[in-house]
């Protein structure tokens, strides 16, 4: 049987200090709501200006080749790329709506675990602000993502460990390991998640949820749920771990130790950074919250994995959105005391100089051809989703400049598999062969025929790499996107590459294939 309310406040011999019973949740809000539709709705007009990332064009491609794993992730994104595109070929609304409506129901739960911590409707509502407004839901919101499933399940698995820790009913835990399970579907981040939960149980109790048999039975079910991409990992040698290993030596944007530490303060924002810390303090040393404890620890044990092994900085994003749901519970009470007028003002006036910001760096709401070049500068990804039809235009020009014997036997080769995504979009219509690349699993999707002896390469900002695979390296061109952008595309070299050294298949897994 569950354990009851009773039985969590009752002393045991893991935890000598019988807890302060936590406050009951507060009244239900429409706050919340009002925000999470305006979110919603932003990102679904914003999201067909510019165009595709580089990772929804991987997606499209994965989706073709739809398998229980991939190197760098699980079925569920390519499976939902793919599904969009049958619904609506190219269309980037469809493709980018399970994200907005994601952003939407991020905002909820945020609000709603403020809610569990005992929040008013004005501290439920603020909290709703803080995660609509945050960096991490607009820009993962705005495109198809990994991170914007990993976040929605992370968000899940929270609420309902608040809510479990609240009540003491243990069967709580089963929505918890069904959740994960789904979310290894995706990434395996999740572990990580239930790794820094059961650190924080063990550190900071109840330790009996360690036995319980519902948790045990939730475990379970994670585990059957991935099962399906563990028996893949498995059986490919678990690639994750060299994608891991290249993003940990800083081959990958977001990465690096000092990159991961600064994006704690500015992931959500920086006027949410006073608040989360409030909040971490708070369920770390607040007797009504001490059944939540956990939470706080979790997440110091997750951002000290992420540090030390060298992870993305935006991993434990979304335990800050927690933090902040409780800081939310403090800054209202803060601003509802005292001279209100000038809290309250603070409040705002910070808002609109931190917080509004976030609308011009991480969502396309300028135009492309008059971007700045800090906005880049702030968000990389914005770069990256600007100027792939005109790459595939600039690669067409070198192919059609070759000799018609040549033309024939021609195949693109990209250094990453966001070009060989565009590539596939936009070459058909441009008369372009088939593109291929060994980045990450585009090298499982086949590698050029025999008979290929003359690549266009693009991407390849050095000919070093090429001239070991082929006798003739000759720059052809370059890349025009026809706007001022500073991504990894514009003005790169494209490379004609004749003579064949070895046979593809001798150097297409052993040195073509790269991770990262």
């Amino acid at each position: 049987m569950a354990e009851s309310v009773a039985d969590l406040d009752r002393p045991r011999r893991d935890e000598p200090h019988p807890p302060v019973a936590a406050p009951p949740p507060g009244p239900r809000a429409r706050g919340p709501w009002l925000i999470a539709g305006a979110v919603t709705a932003v990102l679904l007009l914003l999201s067909p200006r510019y165009g595709y990332h580089r990772d929804e064009l991987y997606f499209l491609l994965c989706g073709r080749h739809l398998d229980w794993g991939y190197v760098d992730q699980g079925p569920l994104v390519p499976a939902l790329a793919r599904l969009a595109d049958t619904v609506a070929p190219g269309n980037l609304v469809v493709l980018r709506t399970p994200s907005a409506l994601i952003g939407g129901v991020c905002v909820l739960l945020v609000a709603a675990i403020a809610r569990e911590f005992g929040a008013g409707r004005g501290a439920q509502t603020f909290a709703a602000f803080l995660a609509g407004t945050s960096g991490l839901v607009l820009a993962t919101a705005h495109l198809l993502s990994t991170t914007t499933v990993d976040m929605l399940v992370w968000l899940v698995v929270a609420l309902l460990t608040v809510r479990m820790l609240r009540t003491g009913d243990t069967r709580w835990a089963l929505g918890i390991g069904l959740a994960l399970g789904v979310g290894m579907l995706n990434k395996l981040l999740p572990a990580l998640l239930a790794v820094g939960l059961l650190a924080g149980v063990t550190i900071a109790g109840p330790r009996r949820l360690l036995r319980d048999r519902w948790v045990l039975a939730a475990a379970g079910i994670a585990l059957l749920l991935a099962a399906p991409t563990l028996i893949w990992q498995a059986a490919h040698g678990f690639p994750q771990l060299s994608v891991a290993a290249a993003i940990s030596g800083g081959d990958s944007s977001y990465s690096g130790r000092l990159d991961a530490l600064t994006l704690q303060f500015v992931i959500i924002s920086p006027y949410a950074v006073p608040i989360w810390i409030a909040g971490l303090v708070a369920l770390l040393r607040r007797p009504a919250w001490r059944a939540y404890r956990a939470l706080a620890w979790a997440w110091l044990v997750v951002v000290a994995i992420v540090l030390l092994a060298g992870g993305k900085g935006y991993y434990d994003a979304p335990l800050l959105l927690v933090l902040a749901a409780a800081g939310a519970v403090l800054t209202i009470a803060w601003a509802s005391r005292g001279a209100t007028l000038p809290r309250r003002g603070l409040l705002v006036v910070g808002a609109l100089l931190f917080v509004a910001p976030n609308g011009v760096l991480l969502l396309p709401t300028l135009p492309a051809d008059r971007l700045p070049g800090f906005v880049v500068d702030v968000n990389y990804d914005a770069g990256e989703t600007i100027g792939w039809p005109e790459f595939a235009d600039s690669v067409a020009a070198v192919h059609r400049a070759l000799p018609a014997a040549q033309r024939q036997r021609a195949v693109v080769l990209t250094a990453n598999y966001g070009e060989a995504g565009a590539i596939a979009r936009f070459g058909p219509a441009r008369g372009l062969p088939a593109a291929y690349s060994g980045h990450n699993s585009m090298a499982d999707f086949g590698q050029p025929p025999a008979d290929a002896d003359v690549v266009i390469a693009v991407g390849w900002e050095r000919p070093d790499r090429l001239r070991a695979w082929f006798g003739d390296v000759t720059l052809a061109g370059r890349v025009d996107q026809r706007v001022e952008v500073d991504n990894d595309e514009n003005g790169g070299p494209i490379w004609v590459c004749t003579g064949l050294r070895r046979p593809w298949a001798d150097i297409w897994q052993a040195e073509v294939r790269h991770a990262g």
